[in-house]
């Protein structure tokens, strides 16, 4: 998988952004939401739909992980993108990165790992 920032540089290299574009934007991370089960999830579930933007929230001083993203839906805490997939997002989102977030798939599944897959975007 490539680095943001190697993601960024071949767009650019290749000339991909098209002139009309406004923006452009990069899939860098597909994962499942970490701690589902112990906040707003349940409460929810029915109103949420996939490609429902998500809103990530850096917690450098999170006690568990310097690392830490939280993901929201519409302003409720859903849990976190996982800890061993936070770091390169979490080091763009300090340097002023603009990223993005959507619900990628929701599933009806007893574990509750498996519940909700997002997807992250870096915003050129």
């Amino acid at each position: 998988m490539l680095s943001m920032r190697s993601s960024l540089a071949l767009v650019l290299a290749l000339g991909l952004a098209p002139a009309w574009a406004q923006t452009v934007k990069i899939l860098v991370q597909s994962s499942p939401l970490a701690g589902f089960q112990f906040y707003a999830g349940r409460a929810v579930w029915d109103e949420m739909k996939e490609g429902d933007p998500l809103t990530l929230v850096r917690e450098p001083d999170n006690r568990h992980d310097a690392n830490a993203i939280r993901v929201e839906w519409r302003g409720r805490k859903l849990g976190y993108v996982p800890r061993a997939e936070n770091a390169a997002i979490a080091a763009e989102m300090d340097r002023g990165a603009r990223v993005e977030a959507r619900v990628a798939r929701l599933y009806r599944h007893r574990d509750p790992w498996q519940r909700i897959r997002f997807e992250v975007f870096l915003v050129l």
